[in-house]
């Protein structure tokens, strides 16, 4: 574990987490961009994308869409991508780089309409959410889905723990505990793997997985 995560003695101080991550996400912003726009996601965004059975183009919402990177790939394949994000300024950077609609709304106060989506990608997102309010975060997600739509999640994986890793509030699951959350949630999964690919799994610090909201 990196030595600079701290446990926490946590007592539900949600609008502290909140600010303290969102502020360090907008104080960071162009050089997050700067040091993620060539990251190659490409697996995980081929893994939402075929396990979702509906005719395109599709509607995506890129949950924590940061600068607007997948937005803009989810665009350029003809889909219709929907961004959110709690920081201010990746809001206007996403929307100036993907051409895409960016929702402003923090995680833990979500507004989305139901029924809306074929697909959510949470990419490297729902880890700061904790884990105390992760089973409302994701019911929402859950409601927002079509009938059969598809949650793709990755998060950095870990024994279960949550407190501040710097700046940021983390939570790391590990597969158990992840899936007992979305099953909780109403989802069904389909698959999971862990990145990067090819390396030894002391070496695969992220935990990739697959859901699917029944049909009925």
């Amino acid at each position: 574990m990196n030595e600079s995560f701290r446990t926490h003695d946590f007592h539900g101080d949600f609008e502290e987490i909140s600010r303290r991550t969102l502020h360090h996400y907008d104080r960071v912003a162009q050089r997050f961009f700067h040091g993620t726009v060539d990251h190659d996601v490409s697996q995980n965004i081929h893994a939402l994308l075929e396990a979702i059975d509906a005719p395109g183009p599709l509607t995506i919402l890129d949950f924590g869409c940061g600068p607007g990177r997948d937005l803009k790939t989810f665009s350029a394949l003809g889909h219709v991508a929907i961004g959110l994000d709690g920081s201010r300024n990746f809001v206007d950077m996403a929307r100036e780089y993907s051409g895409c609609e960016v929702l402003h709304q923090n995680f833990l106060e979500l507004r989305l309409s139901e029924g809306l989506f074929d697909g959510v990608f949470a990419n490297a997102s729902l880890f700061h959410v904790p884990r105390s309010l992760l089973p409302a975060v994701l019911e929402k997600l859950h409601a927002a889905l079509k009938p059969g739509g598809v949650l793709f999640s990755s998060n950095p994986r870990g024994d279960n723990q949550e407190g501040w890793h710097g700046p940021r509030w983390g939570c790391f699951h590990d597969y158990p505990a992840w899936e007992s959350y979305l099953v909780g949630a109403g989802f069904v999964p389909l698959r999971h793997y862990y990145r990067p690919s090819g390396l030894p799994r002391e070496q695969q610090p992220w935990l990739a997985s697959v859901w699917r909201k029944p049909e009925a």
